[in-house]
Formats: C-alpha cells, structure tokens, sequence
C-alpha cells in the first residue's frame, strides 16, 4: 500500500487545482481525497514497496535452493548410472 505521505501529498494537489471558492472547503476535501485514493488504491490490491522486496528476497532464496537440490539430484542419478 502507498504511504501516509504519499496520500497527503496527493490530496493536497487535488485541493490546489480546484477554483478559490471551493479551496475553503479544503479540509472536507482533504479528509473526503484521502479516503477515496485509500479506497481505490486498496481496490488495486497493491503491495508496499516493503512487502514487495521481502517476497522478491524469498522467491531468490527459494530459487537458488531449487538450484542446489536440482544439481544434487543430477549427482545421485549419475552416481546411480554409473557401472
């Protein structure tokens, strides 16, 4: 999910594009942008960056592991094959 900063500082632009009159409704508007990005970015089903790279760090581990029992295997069918 995207952090609390990142959400402010979206809202906030939304605010300041919008005519005069309406900027003082800013607070309303920041709290009601807040909650629909929050909203919509949770209908995404993002990940944070932090989620992101433990399970990138999982699926290397993982991958270099299948690689060691792959080249084990390849040992003991050698082994078994030879006369």
């Amino acid at each position: 999910m995207i952090d609390n900063q990142t959400l402010s500082k979206l809202a906030e632009r939304l605010a300041q594009n919008l005519p005069e009159g309406v900027r003082v409704l800013k607070h309303d508007l920041d709290n009601n942008a807040r909650a629909l990005l929050e909203s919509a970015l949770r209908d995404m089903n993002l990940v944070s960056r932090e989620e992101f790279d433990v399970q990138s760090a999982l699926l290397q581990r993982s991958q270099q592991k299948l690689q060691q029992l792959e080249q084990q295997l390849d040992e003991l069918i050698r082994k078994i094959d030879q006369p």
